[in-house]
């Protein structure tokens, strides 16, 4: 029987090796990425049955991957493994286009069984989180995360806060340095924000860049 195909995303080689060992005996690890954008593009010339992906992907985060992924291979399962605990992050990824939603700290058993659940049309959550959701649910039903910085904004942050200058970040995402400057203090308008030290904390916020 053939085996389902597999991609893995994240920025640490330690952990993509300890997801290939646990993973490959039951699916066929196609390729690995280790920044948002390679993951891309990996994405669209390999067909995975399922990506894992971590959400503090470097050069384009895993949330904003993630949402892509999906508008562009609408048949792939997204699991999401990270260190972020925060509900409103859970729940959006899952409305949007997450298959499963677990934690680094889960066993490693757990991510197999959220796999081989995905494959069969299920959505998987954590325990820990899927309560943390509940509660939360209880407290406000609506549980709004829709976040105000568009698409272009959210890039721009991104690579500003993990320390491109805007040349840089210009060249990363095919734009101007001026179109870049554009986007940086239309943000710092936008938010109050004064210093670089004030954008990586807003980039913190809005989970595009992790703070470990």
């Amino acid at each position: 029987m053939k085996k389902p195909r597999m991609l893995l995303a994240d920025d640490h080689n330690l952990l993509l090796d300890a997801y290939r060992s646990l993973l490959e005996p039951e699916f066929e690890v196609v390729g690995t990425a280790s920044d948002g954008k390679s993951l891309i593009n990996l994405a669209q010339q390999l067909i995975p049955d399922v990506i894992v992906l971590d959400l503090g992907l470097p050069l384009l985060n895993g949330m904003d991957a993630g949402a892509k992924l999906k508008t562009l291979i609408p048949r792939v399962k997204l699991v999401v493994v990270t260190v972020n605990e925060d509900v409103a992050v859970a729940v959006k990824s899952l409305r949007t286009w997450a298959s499963a939603f677990l934690l680094k700290k889960c066993a490693a058993t757990e991510l197999v069984s959220a796999i081989r659940d995905v494959l069969a049309g299920r959505t998987y959550v954590t325990p820990r989180t899927a309560q943390q959701i509940e509660r939360e649910f209880i407290r406000d039903p609506a549980l709004q995360c829709d976040k105000r910085l568009s698409r272009r904004q959210r890039e721009v942050l991104q690579l500003l806060a993990e320390g491109l200058t805007m040349k840089e970040a210009a060249n990363a995402l095919s734009l101007t340095a001026r179109t870049v400057a554009f986007h940086k203090y239309s943000i710092m308008m936008e938010y109050n924000l004064r210093t670089n030290l004030d954008l990586l904390r807003l980039a913190i916020r809005e989970h595009l860049v992790s703070t470990t």
